[in-house]
């Protein structure tokens, strides 16, 4: 088994040719789960969209690995052939297409009927099969919808932004079940095949999903790493505005 399954290196990130994310370095193991806080704005779903590779955000500088390939320059649907998947905090409205084919497209056009209704069992989206993807769904449903999507996907990383954002407290328990599954918590670390990074700027996920390792990001920069609960306990306590402070005390002088 490789020791480090992702490697981010010094990555510096461009949106629209300004500098969003600088000098980034970032190493995770298989079967890891990391959780990335800050506050809004700060820079952290940038890192998510580069690592996934979408076009509009262009490093400009470093690199990143991933198992071992260096994947800087590809293109994302490679990526996603590669196992990387992600659950975005706003996803699109897909009118025309019915969430059933879009699962079935993430099963690989394997179109298994009987697969797809676990799935949709599992996420309690049964009734959702037949309807366009996204459209008139709740917070809620929509965030189902993405992990019934990455679930069917079986990604060997999991790029998830904001699970919890506008979902209510009876959804927060299954989102945290559905993620501890596609994140195969119940088996011990060395034989999970997903790994997972999880953004949140609440921290409520982390009452129901369990953390390796912690990050703060501030204005594009990762300015502390360490024990995700300790970290999240300083920001409840303190706020966002502690770290910042942190942060500005740390930084190289002149």
């Amino acid at each position: 088994m490789e020791d480090v399954a992702l490697s981010i290196e010094q990555l510096t990130v461009e949106v629209e040719g300004r500098e969003i994310l600088h000098n980034i370095n970032l190493r995770m193991k298989p079967g890891e789960t990391h959780a990335l806080f800050g506050p809004n704005g700060s820079g952290k779903t940038t890192l998510l969209m580069a690592i996934m590779g979408f076009p509009k955000y262009k490093v400009t500088r470093g690199k990143i690995i991933f198992k071992g390939q260096d994947i800087t320059k590809l293109p994302l649907d490679e990526r996603a052939r590669l196992g990387i998947g992600m659950s975005f905090q706003r996803p699109p409205v897909v009118r025309g297409v019915k969430t059933r084919d879009m699962v079935a497209a993430c099963l690989r056009g394997q179109k298994q009927e009987e697969r797809i209704n676990q799935l949709a069992e599992k996420t309690n989206l049964a009734d959702f099969l037949d309807r366009e993807i996204n459209y008139g769904f709740s917070g809620g449903e929509i965030k189902r919808s993405e992990l019934m999507q990455l679930l069917a996907q079986r990604p060997t990383l999991a790029l998830i932004d904001e699970p919890e954002s506008g979902v209510d407290l009876v959804n927060i328990a299954l989102i945290g079940e559905l993620l501890n599954s596609l994140l195969e918590k119940d088996c011990p670390i060395l034989e999970r095949r997903c790994m997972g990074l999880i953004i949140t700027h609440t921290g409520h996920i982390l009452d129901y999903v369990n953390a390796r390792t912690g990050y703060v990001m501030h204005d594009g920069v990762i300015g502390c790493e360490g024990d995700p609960h300790e970290i999240l306990a300083t920001i409840r306590e303190k706020g966002y505005q502690e770290c910042i402070q942190c942060f500005l005390r740390r930084a190289p002088s002149g």
